[in-house]
């Protein structure tokens, strides 16, 4: 019966049929590893509804420091945290193609990324049907009018501390090639400028890895978790308040919504790599993520906020 209940509740949506099956003619799809900007992966660049669209609408994240990541949507829509599936993507082989070019097996890599429709989809773990094609197209509309303003402190080559203002939509430029069919065939994207200069620029891109399972998440807040633990726990733990959490989320409903689903998703415990539990703290409920590989920290050893 305990098992029936995870199920039903499950936060993980069922692969697409096919999904187990590798292309022949798309080996190197399986060979990439899905990669995320570090940088971004603490505050939600993108809505987390499927269904309000958010046209127009401007998320403002104030962060320690005086820092900021600043959300600014078009009239198309903000991206959606399903859209930037195709950045993951795209970040990924541009991770594996400097990779490549740093142990000298291949030229280094500009910031223009042309796949397969049926690639994209198959990394994305999304079934191979005329809609779901159509929708990569509105997917790089918003992409492409979502901007992103931001303001780091970061260290310069001299071994200054300078605080860096810069703005560009998720991605500077797209185009879509059709077949005679009028269906999408080839996606061209180009990724913004900061995001390239975060894998070719140092020894070390500045991403980190992210499990397939991602890609199977259903609801945009579990997404989002997932994301945050991958950035704050690592390897190991972090906690982190539920009102930060949903600061940080940048969700359009209510807190008491918010935290809702929350418990929901530690009912569930299914997340890719990490496990959930609430705990009381001085500032309201805490949520734990722990990596299940992990062996169990020392009290006060985790890191969060």
């Amino acid at each position: 019966m305990a098992k029936e209940k995870q199920s039903s509740a499950s936060s993980i949506r069922k692969p697409p049929k096919g999904d187990e099956q590798q292309d022949f003619f798309v080996p190197a799809l399986y060979d990439v590893g899905s990669r995320d900007s570090r940088s971004i992966m603490d505050v939600a660049v993108f809505r987390l509804s499927k269904k309000d669209r958010r046209a127009g609408a401007v998320i403002r994240y104030e962060l320690p420091g005086g820092e900021y990541v600043q959300v600014s949507a078009g009239a198309a829509g903000m991206a959606s945290v399903w859209d930037y599936d195709l950045v993951i993507m795209a970040m990924s082989h541009l991770t594996e193609a400097m990779n490549r070019y740093r142990e000298g097996k291949g030229e280094k890599p500009g910031r223009v990324y042309r796949p397969h429709v049926a690639d994209v989809l198959k990394f994305c773990r999304r079934s191979d049907g005329g809609k779901q094609k159509d929708d990569l197209v509105e997917a790089c509309i918003r992409l492409n009018t979502t901007h992103i303003a931001m303001e780091r402190t970061r260290k310069a080559k001299n071994g200054r501390t300078v605080t860096v203002s810069e703005g560009e939509a998720l991605i500077s430029r797209y185009k879509v090639i059709k077949s005679e069919s009028g269906k999408p065939e080839y996606i061209e994207i180009e990724l913004a400028d900061w995001m390239h200069r975060q894998v070719v620029e140092g020894k070390n891109p500045d991403v980190l890895t992210v499990h397939p399972d991602y890609f199977l998440i259903d609801q945009g807040i579990g997404r989002y978790l997932y994301r945050l633990a991958r950035q704050a726990a690592g390897k190991t733990s972090a906690k982190w308040s539920f009102q930060t959490i949903y600061e940080h989320s940048g969700s359009a409903g209510t807190f008491k919504e918010f935290c809702r689903i929350l418990r929901k998703l530690i009912e569930a415990d299914d997340l890719p790599e990490y496990a959930l539990r609430e705990e009381a703290g001085q500032s309201g409920p805490q949520l734990l993520m722990t990596n299940r590989s992990a062996v169990e920290l020392p009290p006060g050893e985790e890191g969060g906020v």
